[in-house]
């Protein structure tokens, strides 16, 4: 989930995984999987860094559940 303003001010938060297409026009657009369309403040390049900032998110916490699999575990190091 992606926290972003709409065009009118009010925050919303958005299922970064229904995110489809995002366009500037100039007004950046984000049309969802589900075809909505929502109107934001935010630039194109601060959604992609938005999504890319909860993609890294998901990943950390599937790590953290999985101490095994860890980057950086000791285990996982080869001798």
């Amino acid at each position: 989930m992606i926290d972003v303003t709409k065009i009118n001010g009010k925050e919303i938060t958005i299922n970064a995984e229904l995110i489809e297409t995002v366009e500037e026009t100039p007004d950046t657009v984000i049309t969802l999987t589900t075809g909505k369309k929502i109107i934001v403040k935010e630039s194109r390049q601060i959604i992609k860094n938005l999504v890319k900032l909860y993609k890294i998110e998901c990943n950390s916490t599937i790590f953290a559940e999985s101490p095994a699999r860890a980057v950086g575990n000791p285990a996982n190091i080869a001798e």
